[in-house]
């Protein structure tokens, strides 16, 4: 083996021609106590050790060719940076080593070599210029002959530590063990192992500017120590990997025996393409890399499983799922803004504010694709249409539309899934949702988000839904089946609830709350006419213009029929009549039917509601009061009756703590104006009797207020309530009106039951743009600072006043 002095690398040359003659060496004269220097880039020799080299540099070359003609020694000396082609004594260490040149060889391919002998450490002490090479007057180092107790035991842990670092290595000549017994000083064997140990320039160079044995023995130990646990290190590993393939050739074999045997027998054969089928799904299901080294896990999992067994059938139905979960398909759409809103008014009428915010919603998302938009939350009564304004969003972006109804669900494995340790286990319905829609970036739509249960035993599904619906969570979603994450970030989910009280505030405080609050007769008449007779007239098998409705039947039919916020109600009856009319097609009896109002009576039977406001309130001590519902607004009566008695308060109709709370207030507030025109003096003589009629239907909140302090003041006046008056607020001791919520579904409630005149809070005057403009043109709204207000406007005259006997209102 040569090194390479010029590049610092060793390689295997060929042999050296015999009897070359040595080249002309240059004509100087050099002092005795001076010595040719030959700079080296990446060796180190230590004395004693014999080393060929190759040199290239012409000064190298003059200087070897100078001591071969002279039989002088030479100075090799290891360059500080070996990129240098021409160092200076500044590039240079100042420690190297006396070599004996003995043999100089140039090869056929012109290459010189110099097989070197080190004899003694040097120092430089002046470098001295004028020759064509480097030259300088040196101080020799000889090692101290003798040896203490210290260094004989240096020398002792020396030969150990080089024995056992040599028995690491593979294939160690038992001579050279003999050899490393064999010294007898510490100083030559540590230069002998520092020298052929495999470590960088540097490192040895430190080693050979040491110049206490003592200290130098040292050095060597420690890079022998860190050199003995890479190589046991190293063997720990050969050994694993040795196992591991003799473990893998015996598995080949084993395999290979047992395909032979099903061969045989005509068994397996379709099982193994079943699995090779399952593994090429694997591949191509575009899994993430840790979701792919799980899948190929577990396939060779269930390649050692027998078919038999249940846990190869829980096994291959986990592959299942995760081969088809749509892991990168996407779906190729571009938002068109205009399209969206065509679709929007061709899918619903009305619902402006509800469309404004949708095309807003959506327009981000064009200009934002990768963005984290809101979560919409539509609120409103059944019917409404909160489910299809999601259907036309998806229509809109040209994406898949998943529906999950959440109504129910009590247990959060439903929505994080159930852990695979039992038959049946099942991924939750927002995994499922996905896999059904076939892409990643659907629109999913969780219906019924209020109705999501809790239990004690099976965790609570609504804080399962908070990662869900967090952007910053759903990309790394777990899933208790699948066991690892899979994103949701780009599933756009959308949520429908009748009302935000049941919802947890902090699942709340995660979407875009979008109310509905419900439409009115005539919006009701449009959406018939486009949507409702076209679509029953389709689902019971009937042609267009075989059947017809009026619009005057459409109308009594709304008004006599149903008494709703939506739609729902309404599309039965209109199915009703169609049925009908499809009866008597079918009989043969006629070809076409037209449906006015007329006929309604004799098709759905005798009207359902009627305006009973005026009936109500013919008699002192009745008000009609609006109500908040979660299916939308409605009009309650609060009746009030006083009997002799000692003045106590009665309240009947499952009233809630605050319902009783403002009856109360309403009774002092009456009692406190005891005296004034039209009112007694005596009420503690008297009993009162405070009732709100659908008693199997629990009342609560503050905003029949009001409509208590009417009814009680039109018991003590004889003043009958106006029957064309609704009225909704809370009221306080001082007589104040205070605001309410649900103005727009309790106007509406107002303006269904045939009401003309509404009384509000003063304060709740800015909530009337949200009233559809229809509703204020038909109605007549007074606004109330104090109960004053109220009786002024709500009360019958003085005249018309009727006492009550004692006995009842």
């Amino acid at each position: 083996m040569m090194m390479n002095l010029e590049h610092g690398t060793t390689g295997q040359t060929t042999p050296p021609a015999p009897d070359q003659a040595v080249p002309q060496a240059p004509q100087v004269t050099i002092p005795e106590d001076a010595l040719v220097l030959v700079p080296v880039r990446n060796l180190v020799l230590f004395p004693g050790m014999i080393l060929p080299a190759t040199i290239g540099r012409e000064a190298s070359l003059a200087a070897a060719q100078y001591a071969v003609k002279n039989d002088r020694p030479v100075g090799l000396l290891l360059q500080r940076d070996p990129t240098i082609d021409a160092p200076q004594p500044e590039d240079l260490y100042s420690v190297g080593t006396v070599a004996q040149v003995l043999r100089y060889v140039t090869t056929p391919d012109g290459s010189h070599h110099i097989v070197c002998q080190g004899e003694a450490r040097y120092r430089v002490v002046e470098f001295l210029s004028g020759y064509p090479f480097l030259v300088a007057r040196v101080e020799q180092q000889r090692d101290a002959e003798g040896m203490g107790k210290e260094l004989e035991a240096q020398l002792f842990q020396l030969r150990e530590r080089a024995v056992e670092a040599l028995e690491l290595l593979p294939q160690t000549p038992q001579e050279l063990l003999q050899a490393v017994q064999a010294f007898k000083s510490p100083a030559p064997l540590a230069d002998l192992i520092a020298g052929f140990m495999d470590v960088a320039a540097p490192e040895k160079q430190a080693v050979l500017e040491t110049f206490d044995v003592a200290a130098r023995v040292d050095k060597v130990l420690e890079m022998l120590a860190h050199r003995i646990e890479v190589l046991k290190i190293s063997r720990e590993i050969d050994t694993r990997t040795k196992a591991t393939m003799d473990e893998r050739q015996r598995e080949y074999v084993l395999r290979e025996q047992l395909r032979q045997i099903q061969k045989e027998l005509g068994e397996g054969e379709g099982a193994g393409q079943e699995l090779a089928e399952l593994r090429e799904a694997v591949d191509k299901a575009g899994m993430p890399e840790e979701t792919l080294a799980h899948a190929k896990k577990e396939l060779k999992r269930l390649e050692r499983m027998p078919e038999a067994s249940a846990e190869y059938s829980m096994a291959r139905t986990y592959l299942d799922w995760l081969v088809e979960l749509p892991w990168s398909k996407t779906t190729e759409s571009t938002i068109d803004i205009a399209e969206a809103r065509r679709i929007l008014d061709e899918d619903h009428f009305g619902l402006e504010k509800v469309k404004r915010r949708i095309i807003e919603f959506l327009a981000v998302r064009k200009l934002n694709p990768d963005g984290h938009g809101p979560i919409l939350c539509f609120v409103g009564p059944p019917g409404v249409g909160k489910t299809s304004l999601g259907q036309s969003i998806a229509r809109a972006l040209g994406r898949k539309f998943e529906r999950v109804a959440l109504g129910g669900v009590h247990d959060e494995a439903e929505i994080r899934g159930h852990r695979r340790t039992y038959i049946g286990a099942l991924p939750g319905v927002i995994i499922q949702g996905i896999k059904k829609a076939g892409t990643r970036d659907c629109v999913m739509m969780l219906d019924e988000i209020d109705k999501v249960g809790a239990s004690v035993h099976h965790g609570d599904p609504s804080s399962a839904l908070l990662e869900v619906l967090d952007p910053e969570q759903n990309k790394a979603f777990r899933d208790n089946y699948l066991g690892v994450p899979f994103d949701l970030s780009r599933v756009i989910f959308i949520t429908t609830a009748n009302m935000l009280d049941t919802i947890p505030g902090p699942l709340r405080d995660r979407m875009e709350i979008i109310h509905l609050p419900g439409y009115t007769a005539e919006e009701k008449l449009e959406i018939a006419k486009r949507y409702l007779v076209r679509r029953q007239v389709e689902a019971n098998g009937l042609k267009p213009g075989q059947a017809t409705i009026t619009d005057a039947a459409i109308t009594a039919i709304i008004r006599d029929y149903t008494r709703e916020a939506g739609v729902r109600n309404l599309e039965r009856e209109i199915g009703s009549v169609l049925r009908n009319a499809a009866t008597r097609i079918a009989e043969g009896n006629v070809e076409t039917v037209a449906i006015d109002s007329a006929d309604l009576e004799t098709i759905l039977g005798p009207a359902k509601f009627e305006a009973e406001v005026a009936l109500r309130t013919a008699v002192p001590g009745v008000a009609t009061g609006l109500a908040w519902t979660p299916v939308g607004g409605d009009i309650l009566f609060v009746e009030a009756s006083r009997t002799a008695g000692s003045g106590k308060l009665i309240m009947t109709g499952q009233l809630g703590d605050v319902m009783k709370e403002s009856a109360q207030a309403a009774l002092t507030l009456v009692k406190s104006r005891s005296g004034s025109p039209g009112m007694p003096s005596d009420f503690d003589k008297w009993d009162v009797h405070v009732h709100v009629p659908a008693g199997a239907i629990p009342k609560d909140g503050p905003s029949a207020g009001v409509a208590m302090f009417m009814a009680l003041t039109s018991l003590f006046s004889g003043r009958t309530v106006r029957s064309d008056t609704a009225m909704t607020g809370e009221i306080s001791l001082r007589g104040l009106v205070l605001p309410v919520g649900g103005i727009k579904e309790k106007v509406l409630a107002a303006l269904r039951a045939g009401i003309e005149t509404v009384m509000l809070p003063a304060r709740n005057r800015k909530d009337l743009v949200d009233v559809p403009q229809e509703a204020r043109d038909r109605l007549r709204f007074v606004w109330l600072e104090t109960v004053d207000d109220a009786m002024r406007h709500a009360l019958s005259s003085v005249e018309g006043a009727r006492p009550i006997p004692a006995e009842s209102a």
